[in-house]
């Protein structure tokens, strides 16, 4: 499929699948979310009622199993709604799916070849040195804008939100990583249980120590690079035949969405969804001046060729399904096999830009909604804690919520607070995900372009 075309297929699907979400939620869903909503404030009242009753009480028994039995019918109803759903998220699990299937062996073939054509470890240490530089730096900034512009703005008490029960369980698991988990988490047991579950800086680690040992082992190593070369064009045709189902994926992705939750959420959290939206845009400025600085006018260029790319994250919600695509585009601009091979992992792991933002933002909204005042010294302490624990933890779903329940009661802010934005979320994922693909390959074109890796634009044929 032509680039060109797949633009403009993405479009079209996106258009599509907001109109089909929400015919579908006024059609289909909309009863289901009343017989919902019905049993969720059925549940606050009996919540309500129960904390003002004697458990020793013969009025307290009764109590609970209508608590039950309303529980039960909102799983019901949940249930329900996913089923009415699968026919459209069925699409984006198969494309994620198919993306999972060659995303491993695309890192490590094209890693290996990368690292084996450097060769020296004091060049793959610089490289690194540098990569890491600019990582932090990324992530520092993230993670300061969204501190100050949760500032300007205090979406938290300018919204009025009715808080939910502090006794209220989001079902997200806090993130507990300690400096023992953090290290079972980057050096690998097994490459193939690496390689199985997708633990992309697991298999950068083997990769590096793969590439620098074929290196040194010289002509024997020579015939094993060609291999890998080889494989990495195998696997980059695959992506080319994968690409053709983005556009469905993109369909089934925003139609499931928009279908769920009704474009009715805009209007109750368009205050908080278009500052942070605002604030993603403030953000993308900086990655592109920052990368203008080092690239100049190319850097405008680099976003272009990544808009498909980018595209197909925000649909999807997950940056891991332009990954193929960010590597091919990042090629065609000129920047070097060996760095992009290098670079573009590692970033899948410690350069996560949108998430950082989102993580003070959220963090922040929530203190505000709760009418909590922390000091500048609490805030800055925050986003201290939360930039060492996002490290590491990209392969665990719905990381950013992991990250900001496990950091919430360090400062006494109620957990139960994720159930105001649980709902809106997957409309956030989207924004986060498109803005990890910028932030990751403009963080490699900056290093190919420090490192005199950055050639002019090249034409690729890999997945035409």
């Amino acid at each position: 499929m032509q680039k060109s075309r797949l633009t403009l297929y993405i479009f079209i699907a996106l258009i599509l699948g907001v109109l089909a979400g929400y015919l579908y939620n006024i059609y289909v869903i909309d009863s289901v979310n009343k017989n919902l909503n019905v049993a969720e404030a059925s549940i606050k009242k009996l919540d309500a009622r129960l904390a003002l009753t004697d458990s020793t009480t013969a009025a307290f028994k009764p109590l609970k199993a209508q608590r039950a039995a309303q529980a039960d019918l909102r799983k019901a109803a949940d249930t329900l709604r996913e089923d009415k759903l699968e026919g459209f998220t069925i699409l984006t699990t198969i494309f994620l799916n198919l993306i999972k299937m060659i995303v491993g062996l695309l890192v490590f073939s094209t890693l290996v070849v990368g690292v084996a054509k450097v060769g020296d470890i004091k060049a793959v240490g610089r490289i690194g040195g540098k990569t890491l530089l600019w990582f932090l730096s990324a992530t520092l900034v993230s993670l300061l804008l969204g501190m100050l512009l949760v500032n300007l703005f205090q979406p938290g008490t300018e919204m009025h939100l009715p808080l939910p029960d502090s006794h209220l369980a989001t079902g997200i698991k806090k993130s507990g990583i300690s400096f023992k988990d953090f290290i079972d988490h980057v050096f690998p047991k097994s490459f193939f249980d690496a390689m199985a579950k997708n633990e992309i800086l697991q298999i950068v680690v083997f990769s590096i120590f793969f590439g620098i040992a074929t290196a040194a082992i010289g002509e024997k190593g020579e015939i094993l690079i060609k291999a890998m070369d080889a494989l990495a064009h195998v696997v980059m045709k695959i992506t080319g035949y994968v690409m053709m189902l983005a556009p469905l994926a993109v369909f089934g992705g925003i139609t499931a969405v928009v279908a769920k939750q009704g474009l009715g959420v805009l209007s109750t959290y368009a205050v908080f969804i278009g500052e942070f939206y605002f604030s993603l845009t403030v953000l993308w400025a900086v990655i592109i001046f920052a990368g203008f600085v080092v690239l100049r006018k190319r850097v405008f260029n680099l976003v272009g060729k990544i808009k498909d790319a980018m595209l197909i994250a925000f649909s999807t919600s997950t940056s891991e399904a332009a990954y193929p695509r960010v590597l091919v585009e990042l090629e065609r601009f000129g920047c070097s096999n060996k760095i992009v091979s290098f670079v573009l992992p590692l970033g899948y792991s410690f350069n996560l830009d949108g998430s950082m933002m989102y993580m003070t933002f959220a963090s922040l909204f929530l203190a505000q909604a709760y009418n909590m005042h922390l000091s500048i010294g609490q805030q800055v302490t925050m986003l201290l804690i939360l930039m060492l624990t996002s490290k590491g933890i990209a392969g665990v779903p719905r990381a950013s919520l992991v990250v900001i329940a496990g950091t919430l009661p360090l400062f006494n802010i109620p957990e139960a607070g994720l159930a105001l934005i649980l709902g809106i979320d997957p409309l956030l994922d989207m924004g986060r995900s498109a803005t990890n693909v910028l932030g990751n390959a403009m963080a490699t074109a900056v290093v190919s372009k420090w490192e005199n890796e950055l050639t002019e634009e090249r034409i690729s044929e890999l997945v035409s």
